[in-house]
């Protein structure tokens, strides 16, 4: 007969079974993909808009992204249902992306750091030319 846990025994347990720091587990692999550029500039993109956008409103949104690189991450964040994609019969066939609720509540984090690096980024570029100078100088 199994022990019998209690329900801060189990929330600890469950804290340890996603444990991102562990290479192996789950939440290290969902933090590498959210972390990825691409991800980044799409979600914001998709969270500027109230609504769904065609995958030619992403392309001129972000234009340094290659076809194939938008395809494969949209992919990965419908699977990981972040993305809804909603395909219209049409001629040509009209196909939409929109954040999904779980995708509009990761949205507020990458929201928050893309604003974070347009508001720092001259602090930034001066700290590295500060850097740089000093490297040079020893």
């Amino acid at each position: 007969m199994a022990p019998t846990t209690t329900a801060t025994q189990r929330r600890t347990e469950a804290r340890v079974a996603y444990d991102a720091f562990l290479k192996e587990c789950p939440t290290n692999q969902l933090l590498a993909r959210i972390s990825d550029k691409w991800v980044s500039l799409i979600v914001a993109a998709l969270a500027e808009r109230a609504g769904p956008m065609r995958y030619s409103d992403l392309t001129r949104k972000i234009p340094g992204v290659s076809q194939k690189m938008l395809t494969q991450t949209l992919r990965s964040l419908e699977r990981d249902g972040l993305v809804g994609r909603t395909v219209t019969a049409s001629v040509p066939v009209r196909v939409d992306y929109e954040l999904t609720p779980l995708g509009y509540n990761l949205a507020c984090l990458m929201t928050a750091v893309k604003d974070w690096a347009e508001t720092h980024m001259d602090d930034v570029l001066a700290a590295r030319a500060q850097h740089d100078a000093q490297a040079v100088a020893s």
